[in-house]
Order: C-alpha cells, then structure tokens, then sequence
C-alpha cells in the first residue's frame, strides 16, 4: 500500500483556500473561474488594464470576495498582501488624476481584478491559481505536495509616489528603488561605467508579458566585480523582490541563491542615476531575473517583475516530467 506525501504548509493551504473559494460559486460563476491546467490561457499574462477571463471580484458576493483574498493571502506574506491590496485600491487615486488631467483611459476599477483556477486542487494532477488585474499578476503552480512555480510576479504602481491628496508620500514600491539606487551609488566609476548599457531607459520592462523569456546574455557589472558590501547590497534588492512569495518558499529560493552566490548575477542600469529621470534595471543570472522600470507619467510609475526564465508557468517541472503540450 503506498500513501501520499503530505502536502507541504504552501500546497496544504493553497488547495484549501482554493476549494473554499470554488466551493461558494454557484455554477455560472465557477465556469468563468476554472480552466484545465494545460488551457493556453494560464500561460497568458498582462499588467495593463484589459478585459481578462476568470472571475473578478466585481462579479462576487462579500463573502466569495473574502475567500478570494484568503487565497491570494497563502501565497504572499503579511507585507506583500498589503501591498496588493494597496495596488488594487490605488485604481482609486489614479482614476480621478487622469480624470484631472483630462485623459481617456481604460476604467479605473479596484473590482476588476480576476480570479482563475486551473486544474483540480489537491489533486493529483497538476493545477494552478491566478490573480490578475492593472498592475498585479500572481501565478502559482502546485503538483502533489509541492509548489512547482510561483512566477511570472509582478507588481507595479501609478503613480508610483503620490503627489497630492490623502495619500501624499505613498511609495507602494519604494524600497525596490532605493535599494536599487544606494547600490547605484555605491558603485565607482569603471562599476557603474560597465553597469550602465543604456543611456536612456527603455519604454518598458525589456520582457513585457512575454510568456517565455527572451533576453540577451547577462549584461552589465557582474557580482564578481562588486565589493562584499556591494554583494550584499544587491541580495537585499533581491531579497526584495523574492520575499514578495510567503516566506518558506522565499527561504528556499534565497537560500538557494546564497549558497551559489551572486558572482554571476549581473546588475544593469538604463538612464540617470536620478529619481527624478526616467530609470531602468535588472538583475540577471542564469534562470533568474529581475526587471524594474519607472519611465512612463514623468519617471513617476513603476513596472516591476520576477521571471524565472527556465521556470516560469512550471514549464520546466513539466518538461522533466514529460508531460507533453501545445506550448513546450
């Protein structure tokens, strides 16, 4: 007779969440909210605002809306799941700013933010959960008693400090820019000289929703040519952006990280070393990378993303497995 591994907290949790959200749909709204696991739609993602398939929270009864966040909550820590929701309720600071300014954009709607479900949780199968609006992308996978795949992450943030109104001094993402800039700084001349490859930052983040990375080789200053102090500088911006995940899967992709060090991850700037002009960055080594843009609305509006380009969606748990789709 053989027995099941036990799930781990992460998959235990998950699977929990996810049926207690799927089991207070009625059918209507379960149909929207589920897709197989190998539908090409888990591997489509975006951060604008756009009409997106799954359930958003607009559709959801109080109830259903609390149990929607109860999952999103078992992937993130206590901080991030602030910052999420601060995301979401930051569509009510834009709104009326564009409103101001006279601008016709896609609505402004902290309801518009979608819930989707692929596959069976805690079955035996793969499955995965996701949540999707402006400026938010979460996408995990789980097989069994594991989690497979917690990227493509991303957050971002418009205004990315607000200038005016009740608000004024929110920076939703700021440490993931200062940090980026205290290591900027740090640098001599011949480091930030090799760190820099772009003059001017680009429009966006180089990766935009692409479901599989393409980028050049690393570039940039390589860790190797970084001080101790430097070294650890650039783990904490890291750390940043892994610790985004709850803190047992983010323990073991830093600790992972750690003990292969940093030597090869590469730290790229684009633009100015100035907060008040258009700025780009990455950090990039091996399957790992990072990107970070603040260019668009006056260098005041940050796109950030974790990708793990070998990784991202669980394709290569999936390739190992030899479990054959459309999309590999």
């Amino acid at each position: 007779m053989t027995t099941q591994p036990a799930l781990s907290p992460a998959a235990a949790q998950m699977s929990e969440a996810c049926a207690n959200f799927l089991n207070s749909l009625s059918q209507e709204q379960r149909t929207k909210a589920t897709y197989q696991y190998m539908d090409g739609e888990r591997i489509f993602w975006y951060y604008p605002p756009l009409n997106r398939h799954g359930l958003p929270l607009r559709d959801m009864d109080p109830k259903q809306r609390e149990l929607a966040h109860a999952l999103m909550a078992t992937g993130l820590t206590d901080q991030s799941y602030r910052q999420a929701k601060l995301i979401i309720e930051h569509e009510n600071v834009l709104g009326p700013l564009e409103k101001e300014q006279g601008m016709v954009t896609f609505v402004r709607d902290p309801e518009l933010y979608y819930f989707t479900v692929f596959g069976e949780p805690g079955g035996q199968d793969p499955w995965g959960w996701r949540v999707e609006g402006h400026h938010v992308c979460l996408n995990y996978s789980i097989w069994g008693d594991k989690v497979i795949s917690m990227t493509p992450f991303f957050f971002g943030s418009n205004p990315a400090e607000v200038r005016k109104g009740d608000k004024t001094g929110l920076r939703i993402l700021g440490a993931r820019e200062d940090l980026a800039f205290e290591l900027m700084e740090s640098l001599d001349a011949g480091q930030r000289a090799k760190a820099t490859i772009y003059d001017e930052a680009p429009l966006d983040i180089l990766t935009y929703n692409s479901s599989k990375v393409s980028l050049p080789r690393e570039e940039g200053l390589p860790g190797s040519r970084m001080s101790g102090t430097q070294k650890e500088m650039m783990l904490s911006l890291i750390a940043e952006y892994v610790n985004q995940v709850r803190s047992d899967l983010a323990q073991e992709k830093l600790g992972a990280l750690r003990e292969q060090g940093v030597d090869n991850i590469h730290l790229a700037w684009a633009g100015p070393v100035d907060k008040n002009q258009a700025h780009y960055y990455r950090l990039h080594g091996g399957n790992f990378v990072v990107e970070f843009d603040n260019r668009q609305d006056g260098a005041n509006h940050i796109h950030s993303v974790w990708r793990d380009i070998e990784n991202d969606f669980a394709s290569d748990v999936l390739r190992e497995h030899l479990i054959l789709y459309h999309v590999l």
